[in-house]
């Protein structure tokens, strides 16, 4: 009698003929058949069991999971908006959570597509930047000498003075009841000097810009303010007060954007 057993593919062959057969195992209590099937000279099944399911179970595949492009990828156009990839992105997520490797893929694909926005936007920018370099260097010489007295500060700087210059205009309405706006006038005048000879180094020539900038503002002021309509102001608003306030904007513009 011979029983041979293969290691790689497991089998039993013996001349006998067996229909079937129970194993039974103790657990506890209680105990536990499990029926093996066999078929004239071979055939041993064993039962199936978690190990032999297909990795990550049998969750569903995102299908274009090796898609080079991104685009394709999600599935959108290249002219897409961003809330139509962040809506393609969230709505395959969901769909496809459930398998790891699917989701990697899907972010992958989203991070792509934000960083080449992210250069885009930023290629945009150096280009408007030198754009309008190259629009400054090609208008007329009298342009040009104007932009040379002018300059960009830094944003906290024109937040501070704005706020300086809007706090004299504020002042200025709650008294105007009381007195004329000639003291909070006096204040931004010399605000606007220092600031002018912080930048300029030079008093005398800070001070004759800051008397210049109030004075093509109390004349603007002069003739732009009789223009507009009294019913659409309060019976506090007098003409001093209003020309005040366009003097306090031609300050503003001095001492921040001057050279």
């Amino acid at each position: 009698m011979a029983t041979s057993v293969s290691l790689a593919n497991p089998t039993v062959s013996s001349p006998f003929l067996v229909q079937k057969r129970l194993i039974q195992r103790k657990n506890s209590n209680s105990w536990l058949s499990f029926p093996l099937k066999f078929s004239r000279g071979l055939a041993l099944r064993t039962p199936m069991c978690a190990y032999d399911t297909p990795y990550e179970g049998s969750n569903t595949v995102f299908p274009r999971i090796r898609v080079w492009d991104p685009y394709k990828r999600l599935g959108i156009d290249r002219d897409a908006s961003e809330e139509e990839v962040w809506s393609c992105r969230n709505m395959l997520l969901n769909q496809y959570a459930g398998h790891e490797t699917s989701f990697e893929s899907i972010e992958a694909a989203f991070e792509k597509i934000l960083m080449a926005s992210f250069r885009h936007r930023k290629k945009t920018k150096i280009n408007l930047k030198s754009q309008l370099k190259k629009k400054v260097e090609e208008s007329p010489p009298w342009v040009q000498n104007l932009l040379n007295f002018v300059e960009l500060p830094p944003g906290v700087i024109i937040m501070r003075r704005f706020f300086l210059f809007g706090f004299m205009a504020c002042w200025s309405v709650m008294n105007s009841a009381q007195a004329g706006p000639a003291f909070q006038v006096a204040i931004s005048l010399a605000a606007c000097i220092y600031f002018l000879n912080d930048k300029m180094k030079s008093v005398p020539r800070a001070a004759i810009t800051g008397f210049l900038a109030l004075v093509v503002g109390w004349i603007g002021g002069s003739l732009f303010v009789p223009l507009i309509p009294t019913s659409l102001l309060p019976a506090t608003f007098t003409l001093e007060l209003l020309t005040s306030m366009v003097v306090y904007v031609f300050l503003f513009l001095a001492c921040t954007f001057l050279k």
